[in-house]
């Protein structure tokens, strides 16, 4: 068998710990996945994955096993990219992470329109906010929105992520409309499970505040939150390049707005500048032109 086929099959189980799940992702049987892993076991006289009812782990063999085979990969995309034709076009396939609710508003539909211009590539994009390696993951490029990146990994700036108070019309009539932060105590509130969910700090010209909220409903995600606060469930603290579009049809009301929450920045993150592909560097160059000039 193809041993680096072999060696890709073996990396992606690894990472995801499922051979039903690698079976999915590189649309193959799960037969022919257990097929590569084990060629791969007797390729290298060793067990290199631990097998349970819940999971697939690396046993000690399994993790030195697979330190080598990125790396081995890595060098074998290096070569096809340098051995490709001047006029071939980028090829092969890229793999993303992203939050779910900036995949949905805005990641997804830049990435069609790259792909619209290469059609030889393949994207495959993971929506989700768990922090996750991405050398074992095997992503080339994770879109975060972050204050403080893992300094870690090479992080470049796409765009500035504002963020503004909104409540939808039917509960400010019935609550009431708050006129400073320390109000928002009194008020029904919606966190955010990784950004802020009890204490949120604004900033007006030279001054500043932090409140502590009565959030009655958190959630991981901003949308669930959007969606909570257009339905009168109180008030949501969301990034402009969700709200803003509601805010313009009158859906949602500012609170606030002369307060301003702390902004953050929307990055492009990558473990390193060495291997990085021509897709990948193509890829950036897009959503940095995309979204520096793109108004939420």
């Amino acid at each position: 068998m193809d041993r680096v086929t072999a060696m890709r099959v073996f990396a992606d189980v690894a990472a995801s710990g499922s051979f039903s799940a690698s079976a999915e992702r590189l649309q193959m049987s799960r037969a022919m996945v257990t097929r590569y892993v084990a060629e791969m076991e007797q390729w290298l006289g060793a067990r290199l994955l631990q097998r349970t009812t819940r999971r697939v782990t690396l046993t000690d063999a399994g993790e030195q096993a697979l330190r080598r085979c990125l790396q081995m990969l890595a060098l074998v995309a290096e070569v096809e990219d340098e051995v490709a034709p001047a006029d071939a076009g980028l090829r092969g396939q890229l793999r993303l992470t992203s939050s779910m609710s900036f995949g949905h508003a805005h990641l997804a539909a830049a990435l069609a329109d790259f792909l619209a211009q290469h059609p030889q590539l393949k994207i495959d994009l993971n929506v989700g906010d768990a922090t996750l390696n991405l050398v074992e993951a095997r992503i080339d490029l994770a879109i975060r929105i972050s204050s403080e990146p893992d300094p870690a990994l090479i992080a470049r700036p796409l765009a500035v992520c504002d963020s503004v108070l909104v409540a939808s019309p039917g509960y400010l009539a019935s609550a009431g409309t708050p006129q400073t932060p320390a109000e928002l105590a009194g008020h029904r509130c919606l966190g955010h499970s990784n950004v802020g969910r009890s204490s949120w700090r604004f900033q007006r010209a030279a001054q500043t505040d932090t409140v502590n909220v009565a959030t009655h409903f958190t959630a991981n995600d901003a949308t669930v939150l959007l969606y909570a606060a257009l339905a009168g469930g109180g008030i949501s603290l969301q990034p402009s390049y969700l709200a803003n579009r509601l805010l313009h049809s009158g859906e949602l009301l500012a609170v606030l707005p002369e307060w301003q929450p702390p902004a953050m920045t929307i990055y492009a993150l990558y473990p390193s500048r060495r291997h990085l592909s021509p897709a990948v560097r193509a890829l950036l160059d897009f959503l940095v032109a995309r979204f520096t000039t793109l108004r939420w």
